[in-house]
């Protein structure tokens, strides 16, 4: 039995010395660089993050700065509108067509003028917006007050928009309000509808950087086919002219063809008298006149 148990224990260890030997060398080489690439990836992860984070810190303090632009006072409010405007303007508009801040001869100086053959003749474009009632609004949705003087103030731009800058005879029939947020153009739209056609009535179309972007591309496309139109009847009329003249050119050569034609009958004239004269005098040199010798 103890021969037996002595037996088992030394194929025992053989397994043991066998699977010792099976078992990987460690390469402490290999996971060191391995050790030292994961560094350099969590550094390079470490700094995108940190880049991220400025990012992040750079657009927050924007928003900021935009809702202090929004929400701070009148004068930088009115600046941004305007920057925004003549941004959009110029990015569209040939600069024959437009002007910032023109004095009308009434003494008023709008935002921007674009200057459109009559008719409809130079329409303005307004970019203030009536915004502290506005806040007040937002500041509590159910203050029933803040809305409906919200919607006054509205009106009373709008009103103020037609009086100065809808000028009979002198500016087209209708002016634009400009409204630097989309958010404000939809939310007037949605909440506001009888501003919108109050302002409609009284020829004042609210726009928005959309709706303003498209218009002012039809509107260059309409000032592109008029420019089209007013050289094609110039050309039409030198057309004109020079039909007349070729005419003149064609009754003036004829002329000269008819007496070209009384000239060659004249010529065939000569001709034929001297056919006839010719003879004669040959007849009369070989004429005997009886000389005396």
């Amino acid at each position: 039995m103890t021969t037996y148990i002595f037996v088992l224990l030394f194929i025992i260890i053989i397994l043991l010395f066998a699977v010792l030997l099976k078992r990987p060398v460690i390469d402490l080489g290999g996971l060191r660089e391995d050790n030292a690439r994961l560094r350099e990836r969590l550094a390079e992860r470490l700094g995108a993050l940190n880049q991220n984070a400025i990012e992040l810190k750079n657009i927050s303090a924007d928003i900021a700065n935009f809702k202090n632009i929004l929400m701070g006072n009148k004068q930088a409010r009115g600046t941004f509108g305007e920057r925004q405007l003549e941004d959009l303007v110029q990015d569209i508009m040939p600069p024959e067509t437009y002007s910032f801040q023109h004095t009308l001869d009434t003494g008023v100086r709008p935002d921007c003028i674009l200057h459109l053959p009559y008719p409809p003749g130079d329409m303005i474009i307004d970019s203030k917006f009536p915004l502290e009632s506005y806040n007040r609004m937002m500041m509590d949705a159910n203050d029933t007050g803040a809305k409906k003087q919200f919607e006054a103030d509205v009106k009373r731009h709008i009103d103020a928009i037609a009086e100065k800058y809808i000028i009979p005879g002198k500016t087209a029939e209708s002016a634009m309000m400009f409204i630097a947020s989309e958010s404000i153009f939809e939310m007037l739209h949605r909440q506001f509808p009888g501003t919108i056609e109050y302002g409609a009535r009284q020829k004042v179309f609210i726009v928005s950087p959309s709706t303003l972007w498209a218009t002012l591309n039809t509107i260059r496309s309409v000032l592109a086919d008029i420019k089209i139109k007013r050289v094609a009847a110039k050309i039409k009329a030198e057309l004109d002219v020079l039909l007349v003249d070729l005419g003149r050119l064609n009754d003036r050569a004829t002329d000269i063809e008819k007496h070209f034609a009384l000239t060659q009958a004249d010529l065939d004239k000569m001709q034929i008298s001297i056919g006839k004269i010719a003879p004669r005098a040959e007849r009369l040199r070989n004429m005997d006149f009886g000389e005396d010798k």
